[in-house]
C-alpha cells in the first residue's frame, strides 16, 4: 500500500533538485505518491529557503495550518536551508515538527522519518559522493547538481552558514547522470552549483578537480542523447575567457546567461565582498555580447545595502541601461542572520528602499517592452516541457524565453520552430512554423 507525501519546495533550483532527492530517498524503502492536499498526506515536509527573510517568517504560520489540517498519524518535517541554520529552535517554536533536517543532510531522510524529533543540519557532511536515487519532477529536462556548498564570502548571504563549504561532485558522477537523463528523455541539462564556474576547484578531501568548468561542458555536450545544456549561477568573478568562448561556440549550450550584478556601485559591491569591480563587470557583459550576438543576459539586484547612497543607486540604474538585461530578479535587501552585513551601521531605510527598487523595476519594464516588441514575427526554436492551462503548451528558447502555442501532449520532448504572434513581456505567445 502506498503512502501519500505532501512536499512544498521553496527556493531556487538546488532546492528542486534537493525535493526530488528526499523523494527518490523515502521511495527506496515504501512508496510515496506526492499529493496537494496535505489533509490525506501521511508525511509532509516543508522544504525551505533562508536567503531572504519573508519564507522563513512565513515557515511557522504554514507549519500551524498544516498541524491543523494533517491527519493525526502524519509527521511533518522542516528540510533545507532554514532547518540548517535554525535547528533545534523549530522544535521549540513549532512543537508539531518531527524532524529537521539540513540542506547539506539530505540523504538522512529515511533515517530522520523513522526517528523521534530527529535533527542533523551538520553543514560539513559531505554527500558529494553519494549515489541518489532515481526522481524527475520534470521527465523533459533534468537538474544535475555540479557542485555543493559555497566559499565566497558574501556579506549579504547566508548560503555558505546553511549549505557548508563548496566541494566539487566528481566529473565521473555528473557525466553517467548526464547521460542516464538524456537517454531517459531528457533533452535539456541544468547543472546546478552555487558558483557553476568555479567547478573543480576542490573534490571531497581537497583534492582538485581533474576537469574546470568549460572543460566540463565541453563533456557534457558531447553525449550524443543530450540537447541543450543549461545552468545557474555562474559568479562574474570567474567568467575567464576559455568560459565566455565554450558558452558562445558550443550549439549544445543554451544562450542564456545569468550574471548576478547585486550593485553597480563599486564602493557597494565591495562592502558586499563580491570580488569585481563595475567595470569587471560590464567588459565581461560586453564581451558575451561580442561573442554571442543572440545571448540574453539576466541577473539579480539588491537595492538599499546598508551605505547605499543614492549616487550608488544611480550607477546601479546606469548598469541596467548599459546592459539591458533580459530578465532581473531584484528585491530590498533583507538582513540575514550571521552575515557580516547584518551588523553594518548606515541602514537604508524601508521606505527609500521601496522607492529604489520601485524605480529600478518601472525602468526594467520599460526596457523589456522594447525588448519584447522586437519579437514579433520572428521565428525561435521551442524545446516544450509543459502543458498550461487554455489548451496551450508551453516550453523555451535557447535564450530562456517563455513561448506558449496551442496544442497538447504530443508536443512535449519536442523541438520546434515558433513563430512570434502576440510578444508580451515575460511571455511570447507564437503558432508552430
Amino acid at each position: 500500500m502506498t503512502k501519500k507525501l505532501f512536499l512544498k519546495t521553496l527556493g531556487c533550483a538546488m532546492n528542486v533538485r534537493d525535493s526530488e532527492h528526499i523523494i527518490a530517498e523515502l521511495n527506496r524503502i515504501e512508496r510515496y505518491d506526492l499529493t496537494q492536499n496535505e489533509s490525506e498526506a501521511d508525511l509532509i515536509i516543508i522544504n525551505t529557503c533562508s536567503v531572504r527573510e519573508k519564507p522563513v517568517n512565513k515557515l511557522f504560520s504554514e507549519i500551524g495550518q498544516f498541524a491543523k489540517h494533517k491527519k493525526k498519524s502524519a509527521k511533518i518535517g522542516v528540510c533545507g536551508c532554514t532547518a540548517s541554520h535554525l535547528g533545534a529552535d523549530i522544535f521549540k517554536r513549532a512543537p508539531e515538527v518531527s524532524f529537521v533536517l539540513g540542506a547539506r543532510n539530505v540523504s538522512k531522510i529515511t533515517q530522520a522519518i523513522n526517528s523521534e524529533k530527529f535533527l542533523d543540519i551538520n553543514i560539513d557532511h559531505d554527500e558529494s559522493g553519494y549515489a541518489f536515487g532515481e526522481f524527475r519532477q520534470n521527465p523533459y529536462k533534468a537538474y544535475i547538481n555540479i557542485s555543493i556548498g559555497c566559499d565566497k564570502k558574501c556579506a549579504f548571504c547566508i548560503v555558505p552558514h546553511t549549505r557548508g563549504e563548496e566541494i566539487s561532485i566528481p566529473h565521473e558522477i555528473i557525466l553517467k547522470e548526464a547521460a542516464k537523463a538524456a537517454k531517459n528523455g531528457a533533452k535539456e541539462l541544468f547543472l546546478l552549483g552555487q558558483n557553476v564556474n568555479n567547478y573543480g576547484r576542490r573534490l571531497s578531501g581537497g583534492k582538485k578537480g581533474e576537469l574546470n568548468f568549460s572543460q566540463l561542458l565541453t563533456k557534457i555536450a558531447e553525449i550524443d542523447e543530450v540537447k541543450r545544456i543549461r545552468f545557474t549561477s555562474p559568479h562574474p568573478l570567474h567568467m575567464d575567457d576559455e568560459f565566455l568562448e565554450v558558452f558562445a561556440s558550443n550549439p549544445k549550450i543554451c544562450k542564456s546567461m545569468h550574471m548576478p550584478l547585486q550593485s553597480g556601485s563599486t564602493n557597494i559591491l565591495k562592502a558586499m565582498r563580491r570580488g569585481y569591480s563595475k567595470e569587471w563587470f560590464l567588459e565581461r557583459a560586453k564581451k558575451i555580447r561580442q561573442l554571442s550576438p543572440i545571448a540574453a543576459i539576466s541577473t539579480d539586484i539588491i537595492v538599499g545595502f546598508p551605505g547605499e547612497s543614492e549616487k550608488d543607486f544611480e550607477e546601479t540604474m546606469s548598469v541596467m541601461e548599459e546592459v539591458r538585461f533580459e530578465q532581473i530578479f531584484s528585491f530590498k535587501y533583507s538582513a540575514r542572520p550571521l552575515t557580516l552585513a547584518a551588523a553594518m551601521r548606515d541602514k537604508v531605510d524601508i521606505a527609500t528602499a521601496a522607492k529604489r527598487l520601485l524605480k529600478l523595476q518601472t525602468r526594467h519594464a520599460q526596457i523589456l517592452d522594447e525588448i519584447s516588441s522586437d519579437y514579433l514575427e520572428t521565428v525561435h526554436e521551442v524545446y516544450f516541457e509543459e502543458i498550461r492551462d487554455g489548451g496551450f503548451v508551453a516550453g523555451r528558447t535557447s535564450q530562456n524565453n517563455a513561448v506558449c502555442v496551442k496544442g497538447g501532449e504530443e508536443l512535449l520532448g519536442t523541438f520546434q520552430n515558433v513563430k512570434i504572434t502576440q510578444p508580451q513581456r515575460l511571455i511570447l505567445y507564437g503558432q508552430i512554423a
